[in-house]
Formats: structure tokens, C-alpha cells, sequence
């Protein structure tokens, strides 16, 4: 195949025989391994609906038949194939980072000593939806997440913590707890040391990707799984769970908790906490709509609109009395008609996503207030700007 006219006859080859089906996402992963348990994967490069002629030959080279969601290994020379067939575009190589990808995979193939065995892996998703079957498809549903591909909730991940295995992460790789020291003891006698960074089934996402446009302080800060848009600034104090994170430029100096998503022009102060799938919010998704303000040290537990702010100190759940003003600072009921004092009260839960709202406690009588926020914030352009 050394002219583009014959790789798309090949393609259109494979694509034409029954039951071919086009996956929605596929990637090429390299997966540690001890004995039979998979301690971590990285995909360099996840295509997401793009990319199919790549797919089909890999499924071709592979013999992945399969329409449903699964991985296969692959060899050196099913690899060597790959790279072979798309000899028409080795000229312009660089313009085809799946290819640059599989040049790289060969160059550098090989089974290193150590602690864990090292394979390649063939991925390739077709429903999005369906739960996690295995350590491969949850690395790469995380990566999904970390490349920017979709946003946070756009893939299930449920079974996600069943199928990852807990592992010590150091600087000599993933290791499984239980065999930290005796691989404590060979580095010793080798002159090494080993440094555990932490033990967890989510490693963090600075050391399999780094978004473009991001700053983040602190790399122990954000797992694998969070989605950090362009923009986005995490400082030492932030923290972003996986399946949560941003939409655009963003200032974390909080807590965004698992399935929390926080909206363009959003800033989050220190000490910030946001209810999240794992820590209160349940199956209740929340929200940070744009240009949100969150003070030092508030929180909430419903989702907020566009252009709210809580002050500082100051959390709102959905169970909590709420006693309601216009911007006249005349009592209101929940459709903005003025009522008696004590008429006034809501549940958190009746404000849930509702723009332009300002949360405050009244310093008279320790009462949560909300009434019409006055103003939007503007985050400092010179702070979330693209790496481009």
C-alpha cells in the first residue's frame, strides 16, 4: 500500500465485510502489569470519533472483531504491520500523530527488567455508556476525561473503583502494596531508593497528561479523571476529583469533589467545598454555573446558575432555610412576590440552579440570606491564558 488511493481501498475493505462496526473512541495504550493484575495504563493519544480508517486497520491487524467495548494486546509485529501499512504516509509523517505514535511504540518495545511486565494494548470503545468492565477500559475512560474528549458525567464509569486495584505509586512505578518491601530491599542492595508518593486505585493526571492553557501548583492535587480545560488554574490548596472539573478559565483554590463541574469564568477560594457524588451530593450532579464567585472557605450542596456568589463562610445545602430578599432588601417568597418576614423562607434545594443569586448570612440573627447578586466577577486575563 504505498499510495493513499490503495490504504483507502484497504479500509473500505475491511469496513465493507459484515458485521464491521466503527468504534466511537480507540486508542493504543501501554499497560503495566503483575502477574495478572493491572496496575496502570497510559494512552498517549485517545481519538474520539475521528481517526476511523486507523481503526479499522488496527482492528484489521489485530483481529479485533468485536462490536462490543474491549481491548486486545498487541505484538511488535502486529505493530511493525500497522506501521508498514500506512507506508503512504510516511513521507508526511509528522502530520499523523497515530502513526508518529506507533513509530514510537516500536522504537522503544521491549520488556524492561524491574518489578512490573510492560505490554501494548489495542482499546476501543463503541458505547459510552455501559459500566466498566475492566482495569483497561477504566484507564481509558479516565484519559477520555483527562484529554478533554468529554466533559465530566459523558461516560459511565460506574464499577470504576471495583476494577482499578490499589497500588503504591513511586518513583520506580506502580507497585502492589503488598510487595513494597521487598522491592524496598533490592533498591537498597542496588543503591536505589523508593519513594511512595501515595497509595490509591487513581494516580495523578500530571504524570499521564498535562491539558494545554492549565497551570496546576500542585500535581498531587488532581487524579486521573479530572477534566481541566483550557484556562483553567489549580493552586496548591485546589483539588479536582476524576469525573469533575472545568468548562473553561477557571480559578480552583477549593474542593471540586467527584461529578462536580465548574463553569466558564468561575472562581473557587481557598477553603472552598463542594458537595459531590462521593461526599454528600449523592446522584444529585453539581453544578457551577459561569462567572460564579465561591469566598473563602463557603460551599454548597446545590448546583448554582449564572453569576452567584456565597460569601465567605458561608455554606448553602439543599435542607437549609433560606430567608429571601429583593434587591430593595424587602422580603420575598420563591416567584419574587413581596411577603410578610417569615413568609420568606425556602429550602436550599428550591434554588438550586437559579442565575444571578448572592448567599450571605445576616450578621444580626446568623440567618442564611439571598437576594439578587449585584455584580458578575472577571477573573485576571494574565492568569488563565492558553499555553498557544
Amino acid at each position: 500500500m504505498n499510495t493513499i488511493e490503495n490504504f483507502k481501498e484497504y479500509v473500505q475493505n475491511i469496513t465493507s465485510k459484515d458485521g464491521y462496526a466503527k468504534p466511537l473512541a480507540f486508542g493504543l495504550g501501554i499497560r503495566k502489569s503483575k502477574g495478572e493484575k493491572v496496575l496502570d495504563v497510559n494512552f498517549p493519544s485517545i481519538n474520539w470519533d475521528n481517526a476511523f480508517g486507523t481503526a479499522a486497520l488496527l482492528q484489521d491487524v489485530t483481529g479485533y472483531t468485536s462490536n462490543e467495548n474491549g481491548f486486545v494486546t498487541v505484538s511488535k509485529e502486529q505493530l511493525q504491520k500497522a506501521f508498514d501499512n500506512f507506508a503512504a504516509f510516511h513521507s508526511e509523517i509528522e502530520k499523523h500523530p497515530n502513526i508518529v505514535l506507533i513509530q514510537q511504540l516500536l522504537e522503544n518495545y521491549n520488556q524492561p527488567e524491574g518489578y512490573q511486565s510492560v505490554d501494548v494494548v489495542a482499546y476501543f470503545l463503541f458505547d459510552k455508556d455501559q459500566a466498566v468492565n475492566d482495569a483497561v477500559e477504566a484507564y481509558f475512560k479516565l484519559q477520555c476525561l483527562s484529554q478533554l474528549h468529554v466533559q465530566p458525567h459523558g461516560l459511565s464509569l460506574e464499577g470504576v473503583f471495583g476494577k482499578l486495584n490499589n497500588v503504591a505509586w513511586t518513583n520506580h512505578g506502580p507497585i502492589l502494596p503488598e510487595d513494597i518491601s521487598a522491592e524496598r530491599i533490592k533498591a537498597t542492595f542496588k543503591g536505589e531508593t523508593i519513594i511512595v508518593t501515595h497509595v490509591d486505585k487513581f494516580p495523578y493526571m500530571v504524570n499521564y497528561h498535562v491539558p494545554n492553557g492549565v497551570r496546576i501548583a500542585s500535581g498531587s492535587q488532581v487524579r486521573l479523571g479530572a477534566h481541566c480545560a483550557v484556562g483553567t488554574t489549580v493552586m496548591p490548596a485546589g483539588y479536582v476529583n476524576f469525573n469533575a472539573g472545568t468548562k473553561g478559565n477557571a480559578m480552583i483554590e477549593g474542593r471540586v469533589s467527584a461529578g462536580v463541574v465548574v463553569g466558564h469564568d468561575s472562581d473557587l477560594g481557598g477553603g472552598v467545598s463542594i458537595m459531590g457524588t462521593l461526599s454528600g451530593g449523592n446522584k444529585n450532579v453539581i453544578s457551577i454555573g459561569d462567572k460564579c464567585l465561591l469566598g473563602a472557605n463557603s460551599g454548597t450542596g446545590i448546583s448554582l446558575g449564572f453569576g452567584c456568589t456565597i460569601a465567605a463562610g458561608v455554606y448553602v445545602t439543599a435542607a437549609a432555610k433560606v430567608w429571601m430578599y429583593n434587591e430593595d432588601k424587602q422580603p420575598i417568597d420563591i416567584n419574587g412576590t413581596i411577603v410578610e418576614e417569615g413568609k420568606n423562607i425556602v429550602k436550599g434545594a428550591e434554588l438550586n440552579g437559579k442565575d444571578k443569586l448572592l448567599f450571605l448570612l445576616d450578621s444580626t440573627n446568623g440567618h442564611l440570606v439571598c437576594r439578587p447578586n449585584p455584580k458578575t466577577i472577571e477573573l485576571n486575563a494574565s492568569l488563565h491564558t492558553s499555553n498557544d
